[in-house]
């Protein structure tokens, strides 16, 4: 009588007390009592004590509820409020768009950070955060510590402006429709400018939604622009170009409760909906951050990022107050 081969024990990973944080805290998050920084916070403090279990599985779902989010907010919106805000936000969304490119690689050559670092960021800082970033890595080809370093930076500053936006908005008497607009021109991430502009009312989020949304769509043709010039140096440009559907998406929710008015009850449960969607992405993008992130993000690029957001932010508010803008 043969022995049966031994067959070895399979390990399983080690049981921490994130694996039940993270599902509980993300649970939590879906009551309407919990705002989108208290989410940011609780993430944030799940990640930096206990860690997250489930870092590869959230860093995919984050932006993917984002989008869902960002779709159902179109459906608590009229379709004619949303594009007249998108022409308004238009002009001043290529100005700023073009200065702040200008102002991120002049820093990033006065402060001595990488080419391709300094690149990320001011892209980052320019059109939408991480979602740029993203959207350009096929074409740049940066090392991974650098793509980490750019991501690093535009998250802890979409953390501090979540928070302090709103501050200074209430402080300085800003109106609804100037902090919506403010929001969209100055923070990095559309996660944290509807964030921001949800904890400041519903007119600064019916207001910073689509100037925001109008922003992104420059992610498509600033990538075709960076293809070409790295093809003009002679650089082989990988990957696809990742397109923001969401927007359409956006839109589309937007016109059916515009054209069929009798949906704009189901419309405002489907936005009630969203809205508490956001405050769970929120709590995975700050449940996202680790240790081994923060330690990659170095003083210059740090300094740099800094130094570009408050240029950016200063001189969207100075023009607001000024009333050049809105």
């Amino acid at each position: 009588m043969e022995t049966p081969p031994l067959v070895p024990a399979t390990r399983s990973r080690p049981w921490t007390p994130g694996h039940v944080l993270l599902p509980l805290g993300a649970a939590v998050c879906l009551l309407p009592v919990v705002s989108t920084g208290l989410a940011l916070l609780a993430g944030l403090g799940v990640a930096m004590t206990v860690g997250n279990p489930f870092a590869g599985t959230t860093r995919k779902l984050t932006p993917r509820l984002l989008s869902l989010a960002v779709v159902g907010l179109g459906a608590g919106m009229d379709l004619g409020a949303v594009l007249s805000a998108g022409r308004e936000g238009l002009g001043y969304t290529v100005v700023g768009i073009a200065l702040c490119l200008v102002l991120g690689v002049g820093l990033a050559r006065l402060l001595g950070v990488p080419r391709v670092t300094g690149l990320l960021i001011s892209v980052g800082t320019a059109i939408c955060g991480g979602s740029a970033i993203a959207a350009v890595v096929p074409v740049l080809r940066p090392q991974e510590h650098e793509t980490s370093v750019a991501l690093g930076t535009v998250f802890l500053l979409n953390a501090v402006a979540l928070f302090v936006f709103p501050v200074v908005g209430h402080a300085l008497g800003l109106t609804p429709h100037q902090f919506g607009l403010w929001c969209a021109m100055a923070i990095h991430d559309t996660s944290s400018v509807v964030g921001a502009a949800l904890r400041y009312g519903p007119e600064a989020l019916a207001v910073a939604t689509p100037v925001k949304l109008a922003r992104a769509l420059w992610i498509l043709p600033l990538t075709v622009g960076l293809a070409a010039w790295k093809r003009r140096e002679g650089d082989a440009v990988t990957g696809k170009v990742r397109r923001p559907w969401f927007i359409a998406g956006f839109l589309g929710a937007a016109a059916v409760v515009t054209v069929f008015p009798a949906l704009k009850p189901v419309g405002q449960g489907v936005a009630a909906v969203a809205r508490q969607v956001l405050v769970v992405t929120l709590f995975l993008l700050g449940a996202g951050l680790t240790r081994d992130t923060l330690r990659a993000v170095g003083l210059r690029p740090l300094a740099q990022a800094v130094v570009l957001w408050l240029l950016m932010a200063g001189l969207c508010l100075g023009a607001l107050r000024l009333g050049w803008v809105g």
